[in-house]
């Protein structure tokens, strides 16, 4: 991932949660009209992995005393 790339994941990560969401949507919109191949089933099983462990996490800390 290029420098740039990184620096806007980690302007977005400091937002606040309603301003991630308004930049999300409008990320989707404009990404709508891009000509991208479907996922294979290789990767939307790993997306999904990816998703489940990251779930797992935020609730074992949130469990923790």
């Amino acid at each position: 991932m290029s420098t740039p790339v990184q620096q806007i994941l980690d302007s977005f990560n400091r937002l606040p949660e309603m301003d991630k969401r308004a930049v999300a949507t409008e990320i989707m919109r404009r990404t709508m009209a891009f000509d991208l191949p479907a996922l294979t089933d290789e990767e939307l099983v790993l997306n999904a992995e990816y998703l489940f462990l990251e779930l797992d996490k935020r609730e074992a800390a949130n469990e923790q005393p």
